[in-house]
C-alpha cells in the first residue's frame, strides 16, 4: 500500500506538471494573468519553485515549462487547475482560428480554407487526447503501472501528432497562413513535448526500480498475441458463424445496402462491440468512422469480394487527410476480410485507401490498394496481420506505433520518372511512440514493376519527420530494392535523428553490406534490441490483440 501511494504521488506531481504546462499555454496570447490569491498565492509559487525545476528537468523546453508553470496559480487544487485550464485552451483555440487574420487568408485560396477548417477539428483532437491522458490520473494502479504509462505516452503522442498534421494541411497553399499557424502552435508543441518528456521519464523511472506489472515480451516469428480490443471482438474473428448487429448487402438482403447507413444506425456512444456484415460486392463510398463511434467491427466476405472503394486524391484539389476512402477515428476497431481501394491512379499524387486515425485497432486478413500514401497509419497503437498492402510512394506512412506482422507489401509501377519508397514514417518528437515494425513480412513487387526498363528505383523507406522510426525484422526482402536500401527525404534532413533498423531479413534485397551510412541507420541490430519491436512490448498491452483472438 506504501508503495502504491508513493508512486501514485509521483504520477499525479508529474501528470500535473504535464497538464498545465501543455494546456495554460497552448495558445496564450493573452498578456499577463489572474492576480488574484495575494500573498498566498505568491507564497505557495514560492515554496514550489524546486518542485516546479524538478518537474522540468527532463525537457527539452525548460524555460517555457517553468515559465508556464509559475503563471499556473489560480488555483491549488489540481483538478480544477486541470478544468479550468483545458476548457480556457480548447476555447481560445476556436477563438484565435475565428478572430484572426486567418480567416481572410483563407477567402483568398481554398485549399487554405480547406486546411483551417481541418486544422480546427486536429486541434481539437489534440486537446482531447491531452484531456483523457490527464483524467487517467484517477484511475491509477500500480498492478497496471505499465499500462498507464503506456496509454499516457501514447495519447500525448498523439496529441503531438495531431498538431503536426494541422500543419502538414498547409502545404501547397498560398499566403502565409501557415506560417501563422506555426507560429501560433509554436507553444503547444514545445509544451505537449515537454508533458511526453515527464511522462517518459516517469516511465524510464519505474521500469528501472523493477516493479512487478512491468513486463517484456519476447520476439518470436509468430507469437501467441491476443489482446487490443474489446472482449466481444475475440469471438468475432474465432467464430465463423457471427451473428452481426447489421448486414450490409448491395442486392437487398440484408439490412442496408451501404456502408454509411449501417453506420448511422450504430448506437450513441457505444461501449460494446457492434458488428457490421458487408456482403460480397464493390461499394463505391467513402466511409467515416467517427471519434465517438467505438467498438466497431467490419467483417467482409474476403478482401477480394468484399471492396471498398474510392477515388478522392490531392490533385483534384482534396486534402490529403480527407483523401481516405475509409476514415478511421473510433477506438477499438477492428476489420476482417475486406479489401480497401483507392483507385485514384499514380499520378494523382497523394490518394489514401486506409486512414487509422484510432487506438487500438485490429486489421486482419485484409488488401489495402493505392498508389501513393495508400494507407495513413496516422496515431495511436495499431496491428496488422495477414494483410496485403500495395502501392507506389510512401504506400505505408504516418505516426502510429504500427506493427505488420505477416503482411505482403507490394510496389506498384508509379509514374514516370518516380521512384518507389515503401515506408515514410512521421515522427516528430524523439520521445514519441510512434513507428512502423515489419515483421515476418515480404516485400515485393508487382510484375509490372519488375518488367520495366530502365528499372525503377525502390526503397524501403525514407524520413518523412525528423525522428522517423522503422524497424525491419525476418522479412523477405526480393532483389529489386536499390542496394542502399533507404532514401533520403530532401538533402541530409533527418538523416542523423532518424532510426531506420534492420535485424534477421532474408532474400536477395536483404543484403545490407552496401546500405546507407546514415548516423540514424542500424543495421543488424542485436536480438535485445529487436525484442524492444516484438509486438507483445512494442505495442505494448497484451490484453486489447489478445481480446480478438488472432495470434502474434
Amino acid at each position: 500500500m506504501a508503495k502504491k501511494i508513493v508512486i501514485g504521488g509521483l504520477a499525479s506531481i508529474l501528470v500535473v506538471a504535464c497538464v498545465v504546462a501543455a494546456a495554460v499555454t497552448i495558445t496564450t496570447k493573452k498578456s499577463g494573468g489572474d492576480s488574484s490569491g495575494g500573498a498566498a498565492g505568491n507564497n505557495a509559487i514560492s515554496t514550489s519553485t524546486k518542485s516546479v525545476k524538478a518537474m522540468c528537468q527532463p525537457t527539452d523546453y525548460k524555460e517555457v515549462c517553468e515559465k508556464s508553470l509559475a503563471s499556473a496559480k489560480n488555483t491549488t487544487d489540481p483538478k480544477e487547475l486541470i478544468k479550468v485550464a483545458f476548457e480556457s485552451t480548447i476555447t481560445d483555440i476556436k477563438n484565435t482560428i475565428k478572430n484572426t487574420d486567418l480567416m481572410k487568408d483563407a477567402a483568398k485560396d481554398p485549399r487554405t480554407k480547406d486546411a483551417l477548417q481541418t486544422c480546427e477539428g486536429l486541434l481539437d483532437v489534440s486537446i482531447d487526447d491531452l484531456r483523457r491522458s490527464f483524467d487517467k490520473v484517477g484511475t491509477f494502479d500500480i498492478n497496471k503501472i505499465k499500462d498507464y504509462t503506456d496509454d499516457l505516452k501514447t495519447w500525448i503522442s498523439a496529441s503531438i501528432t495531431y498538431q503536426q498534421t494541422c500543419l502538414d494541411a498547409f502545404q501547397n497553399t498560398t499566403g502565409d497562413t501557415g506560417e501563422k499557424m506555426k507560429k501560433f502552435l509554436k507553444t503547444a508543441g514545445e509544451l505537449t513535448s515537454n508533458g511526453l518528456a515527464m511522462i517518459s521519464s516517469f516511465g524510464d523511472m519505474l521500469t528501472n526500480m523493477h516493479i512487478t506489472g512491468i513486463k517484456r515480451r519476447l520476439l518470436t516469428t509468430d507469437s501467441d498475441y491476443t489482446s487490443f480490443v474489446d472482449a466481444g471482438s475475440r469471438r468475432l474473428l474465432q467464430v465463423s458463424n457471427i451473428k452481426p448487429n447489421a448486414v450490409v448487402a448491395q442486392d437487398g438482403s440484408g439490412q442496408y445496402k451501404t456502408i454509411k447507413e449501417a453506420l448511422k444506425a450504430v448506437p450513441p456512444k457505444n461501449t460494446q462491440t457492434h458488428v457490421i456484415l458487408i456482403k460480397a460486392g464493390e461499394y463505391k463510398e467513402t466511409v467515416d468512422i467517427p471519434r465517438s463511434m467505438k467498438n466497431v467491427v467490419f467483417i467482409g466476405e474476403g478482401p477480394t469480394k468484399t471492396k471498398i472503394t474510392g477515388n478522392k486524391n490531392f490533385a483534384d484539389g482534396t486534402a490529403t487527410f480527407h483523401t481516405a476512402t475509409v476514415a478511421v477515428n473510433g477506438d477499438g476497431f477492428v476489420a476482417r476480410d475486406i479489401g480497401f481501394q483507392n483507385t485514384a491512379g499514380a499520378m494523382k499524387h497523394q490518394a489514401v485507401a486506409l486512414r487509422v486515425s484510432a487506438d487500438k485497432t485490429v486489421i486482419y486478413n485484409c488488401n489495402i490498394d493505392g498508389y501513393q500514401d495508400t494507407l495513413y497509419a496516422h496515431s495511436y497503437r495499431q496491428f496488422y496481420k495477414d494483410c496485403s498492402i500495395s502501392g507506389t510512394i510512401d504506400f505505408v506512412f504516418g505516426d502510429a506505433s504500427a506493427v505488420f506482422q505477416n503482411c505482403k507489401m507490394i510496389v506498384r509501377k508509379p509514374g514516370d520518372n518516380q521512384a518507389c519508397m515503401v515506408t515514410a514514417q512521421g515522427r516528430k518528437d524523439p520521445r514519441g511512440v510512434g513507428a512502423i515494425v515489419l515483421q515476418n513480412c515480404e516485400v515485393r513487387a508487382e510484375p509490372a514493376f519488375t518488367s520495366t526498363q530502365p528499372p525503377i528505383k525502390a526503397y524501403l523507406g525514407r524520413p518523412w519527420k525528423e525522428y522517423s522510426r522503422t524497424i525491419i525484422m525476418q522479412t523477405y526482402i526480393d532483389g529489386f530494392i536499390n542496394p542502399e536500401g533507404w532514401a533520403p527525404w530532401n538533402g541530409n534532413f533527418a538523416l542523423n535523428t532518424l532510426f531506420y533498423a534492420e535485424y534477421q531479413n532474408k532474400g536477395p534485397g536483404a543484403n545490407t553490406d552496401k546500405r546507407v551510412k546514415w548516423a540514424g541507420y542500424k543495421r543488424n541490430i542485436s536480438p535485445q534490441e529487436a525484442e524492444k519491436y516484438a509486438p507483445g512490448y512494442f505495442i505494448d498491452q497484451d490484453s486489447w490483440i489478445k481480446k480478438t483472438g488472432i495470434s502474434y
